[in-house]
């Protein structure tokens, strides 16, 4: 199976010290790697066919962390499709003019949904269902839904697709940051008063009392702990999470003004 890693901070935050350790873990998962940076409205996006510990690509990144809000990255161990650049994760589209990446780790056995609005460039499950989720959300909805309107929606459609298989996936549009999870995914929360991480796929450690204000706050997630001495909590099979300005947030409804700050922010 692939491994998934993802961030949602309140301030734009580098995720070199999470992402050195998660690059080890590529010696098992060799068949690509990717990462999508979102800054509001901005995406960049970062691929590669070669394994993250062999990819120049990867190495600049980690020598020239990039600031983001909204992280996801992906290291791919092929279950469906080919080796190669397109199905590289994460894989973007745009929507309700935003662009959205999405990542997965899985296998979705027999997947085969009607044609949609979106098509897959490669080859994989994990693109199949990214454009499945897009096509049905653009046809519901002309317009972006209120927050707890598209967390139902994207409840509805992960559980239908989980029962073709295994469908642990990230999704952002630079604002939220939803993370579901099928069968294995952790997170933990960074904030006041930061404290110590040792890294558990290598001896690097960080303190994160030097590097962060006491307002800062983010939470990661990874497919597996990324550190030993950090509180993961593991999320519960089947259970879609939805994280905004590095908080948890629920499914409930928001007042009006709130959901128009969150947008603009």
């Amino acid at each position: 199976m692939c491994q998934l890693l993802a961030m949602s901070s309140r301030q734009p935050a580098a995720l070199d010290f999470s992402f050195t350790g998660f690059a080890q873990r590529s010696t098992e998962h060799g068949d690509g790697w990717g990462i999508a940076l979102h800054n509001g409205s901005d995406c960049q996006l970062y691929t590669d066919a070669l394994a993250c510990s062999n990819s120049a690509l990867a190495q600049q990144f980690r020598a020239r962390p990039i600031k983001a809000r909204n992280v996801i990255a992906h290291i791919r161990k092929a279950t469906q499709g080919r080796v190669s650049l397109e199905n590289s994760h994460p894989f973007t589209r745009r929507l309700w003019g935003q662009t959205w990446s999405f990542a997965h780790n899985g296998d979705l056995k027999l997947f085969r949904p009607r044609a949609g609005l979106y098509a897959p460039w490669g080859d994989t499950d994990s693109e199949l269902a990214f454009c499945h989720i897009l096509s049905e959300l653009a046809l519901r909805y002309e317009h972006r839904p209120p927050r707890h309107q598209l967390y139902a929606t994207l409840q509805m459609l992960a559980t239908a697709i989980a029962e073709y298989g295994s469908f642990n996936f990230l999704l952002s549009n630079g604002e939220l940051l939803f993370a579901y999870c099928s069968t294995e995914l952790h997170l933990v929360q960074r904030q006041y008063p930061f404290a110590q991480a040792q890294l558990v796929d290598c001896d690097l450690s960080i303190d994160f009392s030097q590097h962060n204000q006491p307002d800062d706050c983010m939470t990661v997630i990874a497919t597996r702990p990324l550190t030993s001495n950090e509180a993961w909590q593991p999320f519960a099979q089947g259970e879609l999470k939805l994280f905004v300005q590095g908080e948890e947030v629920g499914a409930q409804p928001v007042r009006q003004q709130e959901w128009d700050l969150q947008i603009c922010a």
